[in-house]
């Protein structure tokens, strides 16, 4: 039997009942990580990448909570190390996308994207770092997005939110390097979640992606598994851009 890289370690994915979220919680599994199953209100989608991680021999948990409720993340997080007894991976696909013009916006919608991205991804890195620190070190995986780090009309809120949390990621990544933590933003390009997961062939053309076709949720995810892995030991407070060439920085 080979040695799986990731055999012995824990992640906690966070809105991982399907897409991207989904994906990552199977790569992660495949390569030998305990995977703590988060979602908000989608248990069934949940129980199923549960179900399917431990068919394949893997081990994998349901861990319901709203990221933007402290108790409910501290409480997910106790969880966790009573299940598993560690945590070594971190990753923050939770979000919340809503269209709307900032004309029309309410206090209320611009709560709820800064709750969900930032005071979410707030929560569950401070209820996680001491299990981390005491692990020995690990990563952190936050989430960008192309649209709204470059514009996107109808999502003002969505932007302000994932350019506070390319900022987060390299200050943390800065501050936790001393404790061997590795914090990464991975932003995806244009993603194909219609389709089966298991195509990976989506070749209908699009002008406007380089590469002319929309991406998977498993290359977001194989970017997410090498940043956790050992490829990724020597990369921190880095924007991973998987977009197909939508966006390109030097």
């Amino acid at each position: 039997m080979l040695n799986k890289e990731l055999s012995g370690k824990v992640a906690i994915v966070t809105g991982a009942g399907k897409n991207i979220g989904r994906s990552i919680a199977l790569s992660l599994a495949a390569d030998g990580a305990a995977v703590a199953v988060n979602t908000r209100a989608s248990r069934g989608d949940a129980e199923n990448v549960v179900k399917e991680i431990r068919a394949a021999g893997g081990k994998a948990e349901v861990f319901m909570a709203d990221v933007a409720d402290a108790p409910a993340v501290q409480a997910m997080v106790d969880g966790v190390i009573k299940s598993f007894g560690r945590i070594d991976m971190l990753v923050l696909n939770a979000s919340y996308r809503k269209e709307v013009p900032f004309i029309d916006m309410s206090a209320e919608e611009w709560r709820r994207v800064m709750a969900v991205t930032m005071d979410g991804s707030f929560y569950c890195i401070k209820a996680s770092l001491p299990h981390m620190i005491k692990a020995g070190g690990g990563d952190i995986i936050t989430f960008g997005g192309a649209k709204a780090l470059s514009s996107c009309a109808g999502r003002v809120h969505v932007a302000a939110a994932k350019h506070g949390i390319v900022g987060m990621t390299r200050t943390l990544a800065r501050e936790l390097a001393e404790y061997g933590i590795r914090v990464n933003c991975v932003s995806p390009g244009p993603i194909d979640t219609s389709r089966p997961v298991s195509r990976t062939d989506a070749k209908t053309p699009h002008n406007d992606i380089p590469l002319g076709r929309l991406g998977t949720p498993e290359e977001i995810a194989a970017m997410v598994r090498f940043l956790c892995g050992s490829g990724g030991r020597f990369i921190t407070g880095q924007t991973m851009h998987v977009n197909g060439g939508t966006q390109m920085s030097s």
